[in-house]
């Protein structure tokens, strides 16, 4: 089966996609206190991605207290900065130890109350979205609209925006929820000027650190909604009525205490912030470079012949590309290949997984 896959491979060309790819290749190498090394691939999956080194070395730093002096202002500061990521200044970030589903708990628990609407748009089909939801909140009141800004299992691209003023225009009370996961760090969003409620993402992708960080930054609105409901929250790890003293303590430079920080991410996590919103290249320099690097890799896919998931450039992701399989290949058959030449791919997902695989282009080694 694999020479197979690598006929196909030869056939496409596919090997210029892969020396496309190299350009972000480290010659990382890992180590162990045995002194054994092992080169490591290429790792160009949408996440987690590959960190830098000063990540890695922060995510090693030595146990500490939570309560403690030194992490309490690290903490505060990774508060701080997550909101310059999202351009925001007055929203509540939420840093807590989960995945990004964790996010899509907190919104659910903490905003929608029982026999509440939420909108959820199909980022799938734009051309008939958009109208779709201005007629449904012409017709009935909801809670929440629901948009994501990058679709991670097909590369999908929307634009917040426009959705976004629909929202305010039509119904001005509804809370306008992002899905960033795949999207923070390495689209722009401008929280505060688009009119965005709630941004939810995660640590692993555009942001740069290890993975199991939920981070959701909730808009002052969104916040009075939540204080105001007539209803107690049913749940209670995610609940925001545990969390925000929490966060606002840290943010004032006073240790507090829920559930324990996930503590050696937080500092991977304010090691990667310092240098998006801190460091060269800048975040709108890095954005840059996130678009150079899908590009080049889009040119050479198509270069292939090979098509993307998404019908136009206009609606592709810039974190991330999603491209169909070449003809009678599987996708579980095309990861080993890429693999055997150094490089980590992703497969697809869903009922077409085995017909399209993804490359990540948010890695920091541009």
């Amino acid at each position: 089966m694999l020479s197979r896959v690598q006929g196909a491979l030869r056939r496409t060309s596919v090997t210029h996609l892969l020396s496309t790819l190299s350009f972000t290749t480290r010659n990382r190498v890992m180590s162990s206190t045995t002194g054994f090394k092992q080169e490591l691939p290429d790792h160009s999956i949408p996440g987690p991605i590959e960190v830098t080194d000063e990540v890695l070395y922060a995510n090693a730093h030595p146990s500490v207290s939570h309560m403690s002096a030194d992490f309490t202002a690290v903490f505060g500061e990774s508060i701080r900065m997550t909101r310059e990521v999202v351009r925001t200044t007055a929203a509540q970030p939420f840093l807590i130890s989960g995945s990004g589903t964790l996010g899509w708990d907190q919104v659910s628990a903490n905003l929608v109350e029982p026999g509440e609407r939420a909108l959820v748009l199909n980022t799938g089909y734009f051309g008939d979205s958009f109208a779709e939801c201005r007629a449904a909140l012409q017709s009935k009141k909801y809670k929440i609209v629901t948009i994501t800004h990058v679709d991670t299992s097909t590369g999908v691209l929307s634009n917040p925006q426009p959705v976004a003023d629909a929202v305010k225009r039509i119904s001005p009370d509804t809370l306008v929820v992002l899905d960033a996961v795949c999207a923070v760090a390495s689209e722009d969003i401008q929280m505060d000027s688009w009119g965005i409620d709630v941004v939810i993402t995660a640590s692993q992708k555009g942001l740069g650190a290890p993975p199991g960080l939920s981070i959701v930054v909730v808009s002052q609105k969104a916040l009075k909604v939540f204080e105001t409901r007539s209803k107690p929250v049913t749940a209670f790890y995610a609940s925001w009525k545990k969390w925000l003293p929490i966060m606002k303590a840290y943010e004032g430079g006073s240790a507090a205490y829920f559930a324990t920080p996930p503590v050696n991410l937080v500092y991977a996590y304010h090691q990667s912030l310092s240098q998006i919103t801190k460091g060269d290249p800048s975040l709108d320099e890095r954005l840059e470079l996130h678009r150079k690097t899908s590009s080049r890799i889009k040119a050479a896919a198509t270069d292939l012949g090979l098509s993307q998931l998404p019908i136009g450039t206009e609606i592709s992701a810039n974190g991330m590309t999603a491209l169909w399989c070449p003809d009678s290949v599987k996708s579980s058959d095309l990861l080993p290949a890429f693999l055997q030449r150094g490089v980590v791919v992703a497969g697809g997902l869903g009922t077409r997984k085995e017909k399209y695989f993804r490359i990540g282009c948010a890695t920091p080694s541009y």
